[in-house]
């Protein structure tokens, strides 16, 4: 009997996913979800698929999402002028309000997607339970508003979601200790409640491919690469400003007891599932210092 050979095909990419699904089995993953991957409809149904999957193989996700793009429309929609400094946004009274009114919108529509595909979720923001305290943030010592710098994460609402079978989907929003509103970076926000659960897995959803050996070279990105690695990147100068946070962010949840950070684009189909479960991947890991190297081990 002759089998076609996409099917197995299909029955091989199953198969190397085997080990990957054994090793991170009930571990804590956290997702950054970002960029332009929130704006395209097609793209953000497929994002979610990929987080439903890899609860139902025994994984532990956890959604952290931005907006950005989304709060300037109605920054804009309503007369408003968006400002920056630094990359952050100047947030004022009114520009709080829309932020927040329009993240907890977005946090809704998420939870509304993973309800489609039968895995019950919890949409919070870093108010509820006290998750995320904070200061205020600064940009180059200029007051840019209601902007937080995290001071705290209390993670005891996520475990018990989590222990209750429940996807949690966060978003960046923190009060500090006068109980003031505050808008958190979204990268920061998933770098802190990364580090706050033990993630084993940290994966930013960007715009970019991941770390490339050289900006102007498509073909040098780099699948895996340790701490030390990346840091010699950094001082080489081959770095592209707008990644520069990111990895600092990758360092900063490293350091705090992660294992692995995922940089990845999420404009690609299924970019989540190709870069966890194949061998190859499609964006950039970075290890802590002394873990197995798992791109090398199943070439």
């Amino acid at each position: 009997m002759e089998i076609d050979a996409k099917i197995l095909e299909k029955a091989d990419i199953l198969v190397e996913a085997l080990p990957y699904i054994q090793r991170f089995n009930r571990k804590i993953i956290v997702i950054k979800y970002g960029g332009s991957a929130m704006t395209d409809e097609n793209i953000k149904k497929k994002v979610i698929q990929d987080v439903v999957l890899l609860k139902l193989v025994g994984f532990k996700p956890i959604i952290v999402h931005g907006g950005g793009k989304e709060i300037s429309r109605w920054v804009s929609k309503v007369g408003m002028e968006p400002h920056f400094v630094n990359g952050l946004r100047v947030t004022d009274d009114s520009t709080m309000e829309i932020a927040e009114m329009v993240l907890n919108k977005v946090n809704k529509e998420l939870v509304s997607l993973v309800h489609t595909l039968g895995v019950k979720a919890v949409g919070i923001s870093g108010k509820d339970g006290m998750l995320l305290n904070v200061s205020k943030k600064y940009a180059g010592g200029q007051d840019i508003g209601y902007v937080g710098e995290i001071q705290e994460v209390n993670p005891k609402v996520l475990y018990d979601l989590l222990e209750k079978d429940f996807l949690p989907i966060v978003c960046p929003i923190g009060y500090d200790d006068a109980f003031h509103s505050y808008n958190i970076n979204a990268d920061d926000a998933a770098c802190a409640i990364a580090s706050a659960v033990h993630a084993e897995k940290l994966a930013f959803l960007t715009d970019v491919e991941g770390v490339y050996r050289d900006p102007k070279d498509p073909g040098s990105l780099i699948s895996e690469l340790s701490i030390d690695q990346m840091e010699a990147l950094v001082e080489s100068g081959n770095v592209g400003g707008g990644m520069l946070p990111k990895l600092k962010n990758c360092v900063d949840a490293i350091n705090n007891g992660v294992s692995r950070v995922h940089i990845m684009d999420g404009r690609i189909p299924h970019c989540i599932l190709l870069e966890i479960f194949t061998n190859k991947g499609v964006g950039t890991a970075i290890l802590k210092k002394g873990a197995e190297r798992y791109y090398e081990q199943h070439k």
